[in-house]
């Protein structure tokens, strides 16, 4: 399976840290003091962001018969 790649947008803030967010899912909004550490805080922010939407979505579908498939990117 192909890994999905997403853009982050970063700016250095007046504080001296770094703050980004996720392009194609504006939702996910970190900062860090580095490079690294605000891609590893906006990998988690990401992760938070996909996990809140899944759960609202379930909610959503509760007491309904679905079918649930994974989907592939190639």
């Amino acid at each position: 399976m192909k890994k999905m790649n997403y853009t982050a947008i970063i700016e250095k803030s007046e504080d001296g840290y770094y703050v980004g967010q996720v392009q194609e899912i504006p939702e996910a909004i970190a900062q860090g003091k580095t490079i690294d550490e605000l891609n590893q805080n906006l990998l988690d922010a990401l992760q938070l962001v996909i996990d809140y939407h899944r759960e609202q979505t379930l909610r959503q579908y509760e007491g309904h018969k679905i079918i649930r498939r994974k989907l592939n990117f190639a």
